[in-house]
């Protein structure tokens, strides 16, 4: 019987390949500024338009700003770029939700809040972190410059269907313990490789007890263990999410969608080809300490010993030390950063910010530390003042910036200066992706929240 991943793919393959790929129809396709120039110009350089342009939404993210967005943007690559966008939207008939738009975020953020994505759905976008609408019970997944081309011109994309992995969470997650520490202790236990060549589905008890913010965590963090996504079986809670947004089917629309998503689980005797069960009592709050998601610890653990890493992986680790100022076998609790940094497409949604302004309550932030908290969305930014997070925030010493993907790489103004640690809620830590040089610790918006007001790695269970 078929998988949740089969019933989607088969039902959006429009012709196969004998021994090649599948020709696969794109419900939703997302468009940024830094992989899109050269798609455009592939379509006037073959005088083609797109297909079906009521099927693609742009935002830029990236490149933009998170102080002063009312300006034009000092650097001149990025503006070139956000620019290049809002121009190639405006000749191809796109929808564009321009900085300073009521709608503008990260692309991965405003696909959810606003109803696009939608359980069943086949979406991409020139971002490996697509795989985050994957929470939905949706197939999404990042692809290339020449591929947004390709779907841009045909709503399809020729892909080869991945193998099958289901990673099974049993029982309950231990108070303080985040969604990002299951995506951390997963990708730990399986490697930056082991699940390259899979599509993976999350279950067990402690995915099905996530929201759906929680759940796009999860599903955000899939490449960083090399799958080609991941993706969470609809149920009523994605129900909920997703019912009244403004791009929701309503009326009958609305029952015959849900009828059809009622549909879209993994028979019980499905086969996968692999499964991996983890107990989610096992799981505590997590950091990183080298240059890969991989290289992470329960926070109250101590650094591996080189005698416990693979050969292959040897090298890798003794630079990664290196570059991260750490040594092996220690412990990281009490470590002074510099700085702290919750948003992106990971954790840059309403639940985020509520967690992390829960724990800095009544506490004053550290003045060693500079803080960026930034909403992933314009949406986040109006519920963060609707909700006062942010005079629970600015008493405790914390300012709001403006959305946009800011220090989670570095392609604006929000970069750690060389040799300077981060404890991020982003989702990449490798060499320089904060900024050249920068140390990037990646945790979820507890621990950051911990961090942001001791000054040091600290576990945030101390403080609940």
């Amino acid at each position: 019987m078929n998988t949740l991943f089969d019933k989607i793919w088969d039902a959006h393959v429009v012709t196969s390949v004998a021994g090649g790929p599948d020709q696969l129809y794109i419900d939703r396709h997302y468009c940024h500024e830094v992989t899109s120039p050269q798609a455009f110009n592939e379509l006037r350089e073959r005088h083609l338009q797109v297909f079906r342009p009521e099927k693609t939404t742009c935002s830029p993210d990236h490149n933009i700003p998170t102080l002063h967005q009312e300006l034009p943007i000092a650097d001149p690559v990025s503006r070139n770029q956000v620019d290049t966008l809002a121009r190639n939207a405006r000749e191809f008939g796109l929808t564009y939700y321009g900085l300073g738009h009521e709608k503008n975020g990260i692309i991965h953020v405003i696909g959810p809040e606003y109803g696009l994505t939608q359980p069943g759905m086949t979406i991409v976008c020139g971002d490996s972190h697509t795989s985050t609408h994957g929470a939905f019970g949706a197939i999404a997944f990042g692809i290339g410059t020449s591929e947004v081309a390709m779907v841009l011109a045909s709503q399809c994309i020729l892909q080869p269907k991945p193998k099958s992995m289901r990673i099974n969470i049993e029982g309950r997650l231990a108070p303080g313990v985040t969604a990002k520490d299951i995506a951390l202790y997963i990708i730990a236990r399986m490697t930056t490789g082991g699940a390259t060549g899979y599509f993976v589905e999350y279950a067990g008890e402690a995915i099905r007890a996530l929201s759906m913010e929680e759940r796009m965590t999860v599903c955000n963090l899939s490449i960083e263990m090399g799958a080609r996504g991941g993706l969470i079986a609809p149920d009523q809670t994605t129900f909920d999410y997703v019912k009244g947004r403004e791009f929701a089917p309503k009326g009958e629309a609305w029952d015959r969608a849900l009828a059809y998503w009622k549909t879209l689980y993994s028979e019980p005797d499905a086969v996968f080809d692999r499964e991996v069960t983890f107990q989610a009592a096992d799981i505590a709050p997590r950091i990183t300490y080298g240059t890969n998601p991989g290289m992470g610890i329960a926070i109250d653990e101590a650094i591996p010993q080189e005698s416990t890493i693979d050969e292959s992986g040897k090298i890798s680790f003794r630079r990664a030390l290196q570059y991260m100022g750490f040594e092996a076998g220690e412990s990281l609790l009490g470590k002074d950063i510099d700085y702290v940094f919750l948003g992106s497409c990971t954790n840059g949604r309403i639940e985020d910010f509520r967690a992390f302004a829960r724990l800095v309550k009544g506490h004053k932030k550290a003045d060693r530390v500079t803080a960026w908290l930034v909403p992933g969305s314009q949406a986040v930014a109006r519920q963060i003042r609707a909700e006062g997070l942010d005079r629970i925030l600015s008493e405790a010493g914390f300012e709001i910036r403006q959305p946009g993907c800011s220090a989670c790489l570095a392609m604006n103004d929000d970069k750690v200066p060389a040799g300077k640690y981060a404890v991020s809620t982003s989702n990449r830590n490798f060499e320089g992706r904060q900024g050249p040089g920068a140390r990037t610790i990646l945790a979820g918006p507890l621990v950051a929240a911990a961090a942001a007001i001791t000054g040091k790695i600290t576990d945030p269970r101390t403080l609940l």
